[in-house]
């Protein structure tokens, strides 16, 4: 029997799944990510320490590696997870300074100076990236600035992946997809940009060489196979970012199918054969990666999305709450029903989902959420179902960038994520859009894909579509109720009109 492992390196876990090669999980473990604020002076300050990352991996490894009856059987392991947090790795192998994380606000005045020295329009044009305060350059401008004496002893900046793989094998190495989210990589060399490297000062050596993901970079070795529970000399292959990952299970590799994330925040994945690094792609929102399919790139639009459902939930949910713990089910089912029960259009109601700004395809951080429409009418359904419409017409607007910016025409939708759990906002997705919504039975789709490329790297499987047949299993399929997409397209350019109404109003609040 030939297993796979994939490691998941999570905000809130640190997942290792280990499958067969179709894709069914045989052993599973996790442990706590935990999340550091230890500067009483800054305590915004957030911090991931290495020794917890590297013992809660082992003795994840540990735990489900003793669930199988051969530890043999497992012929490779690759990880993958968030992706800008790295950690400067000295001569002799230790680590220097704590992972800064994605939480930590402290490099803004970085983000401010990037901005301004280098620019959003030839950061995207050369990386495809927009420029978020916790990408991996500016954690280590911080450290020059801040803690120069670290980054003088410093051999290589490792990304929080490439950190439990030097643990695993030895090996200093990065992926593409990973590489993507440093500001430093040029997407069409794909290797690091000289320009941003000189406009930066910062020096190409600190950085991990890149290769394409299913690469393998090593064996583990005698000190971490007594650490973890694997058997030395089990390979170990690079992974990459973990919504790219989860990718490859659901075909997101393949041209013109869309993977939809469906959580906090929601996420557009869809795959590009080349980097399209054009003005009005980075104008609208759109965050080009190097994917982890080989000869593959990805278009990615991210917005604040299941967050706001919550705001509505924590403070207009009460009575469904009560409802549950008396009737029992879920909170949820009761809020839903109500949503579902009132009437396509919720009665003339409209929500501009834009509760913590807007990022696709307005690029407005100062817009906020309004809801339009409202009378003496309108109940609690009304409104929800509103919010979830606003939602979905959002995600209507991100598809026409998709054709009009990516050049991608979507012909296949498929939806992972607890999100997409909610058959209300799934259904009315694929009425909004007019076509099916697939929710395939993947068990935990990020690590997955790991050990896909786990496999891809040691000859299990031959490619990316080989593994994705093996794996793939059909789910819940969400039709369209076309006489709703008829209805909403009338409605789509009213929604469109409200943004444009309020941006005004917005920015002098």
């Amino acid at each position: 029997m030939s297993y796979l492992a994939g490691i998941d390196l999570g905000s809130t876990s640190l997942k290792v799944m280990i499958y067969d090669l179709d894709g069914h999980a045989v052993a599973r473990a996790s442990r706590p990510t935990e999340l550091v604020h230890p500067h009483p002076k800054h305590p915004d300050w957030a911090i991931w320490r290495p020794e917890q990352i590297w013992s809660g991996v082992c003795e994840a490894l540990r735990e489900a590696t003793a669930q199988l009856q051969n530890s043999g059987d497992l012929k490779a392991v690759a990880v993958t997870g968030m992706g800008m947090d790295g950690v400067p790795i000295g001569k002799d192998g230790r680590w220097l300074h704590p992972f800064i994380s994605w939480h930590c606000p402290r490099t803004v005045p970085q983000q401010q100076w990037w901005l301004k020295h280098v620019g959003a329009a030839k950061q995207f044009s050369i990386g495809g990236n927009p420029i978020w305060a916790f990408n991996t350059a500016l954690r280590i401008l911080w450290m020059r600035e801040h803690e120069p004496e670290i980054l003088a002893q410093t051999d290589k900046w490792l990304l929080i992946e490439d950190f439990v793989n030097f643990m695993l094998c030895g090996a200093k190495a990065t992926d593409y997809s990973m590489a993507s989210s440093t500001l430093l990589f040029d997407q069409t060399r794909r290797d690091y940009s000289d320009e941003l490297l000189r406009l930066s000062g910062i020096d190409r050596a600190l950085l991990a060489d890149p290769k394409p993901s299913g690469t393998v970079i090593g064996a583990v070795h005698a000190q971490a196979a007594a650490a973890t529970g694997l058997r030395a000399g089990t390979p170990v292959v690079l992974g990459g970012h973990d919504m790219l990952c989860g990718a490859l299970p659901a075909g997101a590799f393949r041209p013109g199918v869309v993977l939809n994330i469906v959580g906090t925040w929601e996420m557009i994945l869809t795959a590009l054969e080349r980097p399209v690094l054009t003005p009005e792609a980075g104008a609208t929102g759109w965050w080009i990666d190097s994917h982890v399919a080989r000869d593959r790139y990805a278009g990615i639009g991210c917005v604040v999305a299941g967050d706001m459902l919550e705001w509505f939930r924590k403070h207009f949910g009460f009575e469904e709450a009560q409802r549950a713990k008396t009737e029992g089910g879920v909170d949820w089912d009761y809020l839903m029903a109500l949503a579902k029960g009132a009437p396509a259009g919720a009665g003339g109601v409209m929500f501009l989902p834009h509760f913590s700004g807007s990022t696709i395809p307005v690029v407005d951080p100062e817009s906020s959420g309004a809801f339009v429409g409202l009378r003496n009418t309108a109940g609690k359904g009304h409104l929800l179902r509103a919010m979830v419409e606003g939602l979905n017409y959002q995600f209507l607007q991100m598809m026409e960038g998709l054709q009009a910016s990516l050049g991608v025409t979507p012909d296949r939708f498929v939806a992972v994520g607890g999100g997409a759990q909610n058959a209300f906002w799934t259904q009315n997705k694929a009425d909004m859009v007019g076509k099916p919504f697939e929710i395939p039975q993947i068990e935990e789709a990020t690590p997955l894909g790991a050990a896909i490329l786990a496999g891809l790297g040691v000859g299990l499987y031959q490619n990316e579509e080989d593994a994705f047949r093996q794996v793939y299993r059909p789910g819940r399929i969400y039709e369209p109720n076309l006489q709703n997409t008829a209805f909403y397209a009338e409605r789509f350019p009213v929604f469109r009109r409200i943004y444009p109404a309020l941006k005004e109003i917005n920015a002098g609040r």
